[in-house]
């Protein structure tokens, strides 16, 4: 699930709430705690912790709460069923003792920075990720990288099968972790196993290039449930199952062993209320006349919004811009950029190279383009908590979430459940998940330029009637359905519908 604000911001900017210190509980406390974890009804396991470290002057240790839609959709259901949460600590070395934050018990699962090197920086994200995503970036396979995932996926498997209750049930996310429901089935053939993949998941021919394709797609099949982002993810994946195994899938359900597994989608979502309360405060609303003012109160103003990934079209969205100014379509100052590009994956050579390309394109556009005191692009590398990413959202007129590939993109949602007053425009990406939620938006086709600058044009000169009907509609959508509901239907679709009694779906006033 990608998001700044949606684009996962660590440290203390992008953090919401102090935890409790694991080195303040008692020797008691923490034996009392190992002695009832094993009694956990409901299990998240995730590369992952909710929290993130923080250490002050003195270095003492604190935890914060991470912001992000994740932890906003599990925590009710956490907190109603004595849960467990597994995962990370975010710190390579030994892992801190279990404790608790907010209702919650929080177990570290220890990696050393040797299997942070080759199962995450690696295997995840140099293998995996770009061969899920379809990117032009090659694909790196290296059999230490894969020694390491399986081992640090058999890890999390065996602490789970340890704490878990019997028939607990037991939800697992994302890409990182795509082993663990079928090494969790061997061991603990007694839980009910939920997977859900946050990222695309391939066609056959692309799946059918990894080394150990065989060994992830059992290792998923060891689910009950296998979730995904849009209906054609889950086809692609029960089409695999008779690619590679020679099943024969009915609907939506594939027979494994004689147990049945459903794939289907459930597009994830944002907590839509929490969105709209910090958007509509006045805090917010001064801080976007701000940044207009800033900028010299320009007609246009184009945000993009991402994680600092190749994924999501950066280069391709600066160029067009770019192409604009060329061909006076845009012109400074009444048109200015802004991108965000949070940090991300650094050590990762893709994304060393990325982000050179990325700063030497801003650099050739303000050269070009720019005047003194008044750059074309405003380039940020950095993060920024909810507060500024709201001001963000309302002072811009234009959108841009132009991914050239992306599971869901919640930062679309956010843009949409920020504009109170019902302005602004999006322009996003058909190859984006929220696409299919968001279909009242501009959509583009990021690869095809010509396609992009239009669209920014269009987005851009379209009437204040036109772009409120189309924000209204939006909005209407995304408190229907909002991360809670995304939840709520995976739960059920479980088969556990009495862990999402913990869900209040409440109400929202109207849009409009």
């Amino acid at each position: 699930m990608s998001s700044p604000g949606g684009v996962r911001q660590p440290g203390p900017r992008g953090s919401v709430c102090v935890t409790t210190t694991p080195g303040n509980a008692s020797p008691a406390r923490l034996a009392e705690r190992r002695k009832t974890l094993s009694n956990a009804s409901f299990i998240v396991v995730a590369n992952r912790l909710p929290v993130d470290a923080v250490v002050d002057e003195e270095g003492k240790k604190t935890w914060r709460r991470s912001p992000g839609g994740l932890v906003t959709a599990l925590e009710p259901v956490l907190q109603a069923n004595r849960g467990t949460w597994i995962g990370w600590a975010g710190i390579a070395g030994a892992a801190p003792e279990p404790f608790e934050s907010d209702g919650v018990t929080l177990l570290p699962v220890e990696l050393s920075a040797n299997e942070v090197e080759r199962y995450y920086e690696g295997f995840s994200n140099a293998s995996l990720w770009p061969l899920y995503h379809d990117a032009v970036e090659p694909r790196v396979f290296r059999r230490s990288w894969w020694k390491s995932y399986y081992e640090v996926n058999e890890r999390f498997a065996e602490v789970c099968a340890r704490e878990a209750a019997p028939g607990a049930t037991v939800w697992v996310q994302d890409y990182q972790l795509q082993l663990v429901p079928g090494m969790l089935r061997e061991r603990r053939p007694d839980l009910r196993i939920g997977f859900f993949l946050h990222i695309p998941f391939p066609p056959v021919e692309l799946f059918m290039q990894l080394p150990h394709r065989m060994e992830i797609l059992k290792g998923l099949l060891g689910a009950d449930l296998v979730g995904f982002q849009r209906p054609l993810a889950a086809q692609n994946f029960l089409a695999l199952t008779r690619h590679l195994l020679g099943y024969r899938p009915r609907g939506h359900y594939v027979t494994v062993d004689d147990r049945l597994v459903r794939a289907d989608a459930f597009p994830i979502s944002i907590d839509t209320a929490a969105n709209e309360e910090v958007a509509g405060t006045e805090r917010v609303r001064q801080r976007a006349k701000e940044i207009r003012a800033e900028l010299g109160e320009p007609e246009t103003i184009i945000l993009g919004v991402d994680r600092l990934d190749y994924t999501k079209g950066i280069e391709r969205r600066l160029k067009a811009f770019r192409e604009l100014l060329e061909d006076g379509r845009l012109e400074v100052p009444k048109a200015v950029m802004i991108q965000v590009a949070t940090p991300s994956r650094e050590r990762v050579d893709q994304y060393i190279a990325l982000r050179e390309r990325v700063e030497r394109e801003v650099g050739r556009i303000n050269g070009e383009y720019g005047q003194v005191g008044l750059p074309a692009v405003h380039y940020l590398h950095q993060s920024f908590d909810r507060y500024e990413l709201a001001a963000l959202y309302q002072a811009a007129d234009v959108m841009a979430v132009t991914p050239l590939r992306d599971g869901m993109n919640l930062v679309a949602k956010e843009y949409v459940a920020s504009q109170v007053d019902n302005r602004g425009a999006l322009v996003l990406s058909e190859f984006a998940g929220a696409a299919g939620d968001l279909r009242q938006a501009f959509l583009v086709n990021p690869h095809d330029l010509t396609d992009l600058k239009d669209g920014f044009v269009t987005a851009a000169n379209a009437s204040a009637e036109d772009k409120m009907k189309r924000m209204r509609a939006m909005r209407r959508y995304l408190r229907k359905h909002d991360v809670s509901r995304w939840a709520r239907s995976f739960l059920t679709a479980l088969g556990v519908p009495e862990r999402s009694a913990a869900y209040n779906p409440g109400s929202l006033p109207s849009a409009d």
